[in-house]
């Protein structure tokens, strides 16, 4: 069995996130370090993928926004959003395509959430999270050699209306929220724990 390091964070700037992810990865494919987990939030941020590039769709002019090459269009970061970036080299059976590797990283978080008592599940509008028909959780994910940067968020106490003032990844505004709109009282801790007791199950490492 392969062993992950998990590296956990308090607020990190997006940019510096960006840095660490392209070093770790290129450390990862030359086997210099094992599968890694990043566990962190950030400061408030857009990010704006290539999907939201060529569709032409942009935030409202009071956020600041950061382009990137993961898939995907508009993801909102910022605080109550707990960020994971799986640094993975997915080489197991069930993790020959991306559609794959991103169903194990949904059911990761549903199994998640199932632990803390909250119904999660997946919806043909777009791939992710969803509870009680609001979208919690994105995923989006750029490769190399089989191994993963960025990741997924889940947001669980978001600033009022921020998140849900987005339009993002296609979606009409007010789809995405968080946790505690939805009368989930979950802290980061909380989360974090979950996702580490479920670790190695859903993602067998």
């Amino acid at each position: 069995m392969h062993t992950t390091d998990i590296q956990r964070f308090d607020v990190i700037e997006y940019n510096e996130a960006v840095e660490m992810m392209s070093k770790l990865q290129m450390q990862r494919i030359k086997e210099e370090i094992p599968d890694t987990l990043l566990i962190l939030e950030h400061p408030e941020i857009v990010t704006v993928g290539p999907r939201a590039r060529n569709d032409g769709i942009h935030p409202p002019s009071d956020y600041a926004t950061q382009a990137v090459d993961r898939g995907g269009g508009l993801t909102w970061h910022g605080p109550g959003q707990l960020v994971v970036y799986p640094i993975i080299h997915w080489d197991r059976k069930d993790e020959n395509s991306v559609a794959a590797i991103i169903h194990k990283l949904e059911a990761w978080v549903i199994e998640s959430l199932a632990t803390l008592g909250i119904d999660g599940y997946r919806d043909e509008r777009m791939q992710g999270v969803w509870v009680g028909e609001k979208k919690i959780c994105s995923i989006g994910l750029s490769f190399l050699r089989w191994v993963s940067r960025h990741g997924f968020t889940i947001n669980y106490d978001t600033p009022m209306g921020r998140v849900e003032d987005l339009a993002g990844c296609g979606l009409s505004e007010s789809t995405t929220t968080s946790l505690n709109r939805l009368n989930h009282s979950v802290s980061r801790h909380d989360l974090e724990q979950a996702l580490l007791s479920t670790y190695h199950h859903c993602l067998n490492r």
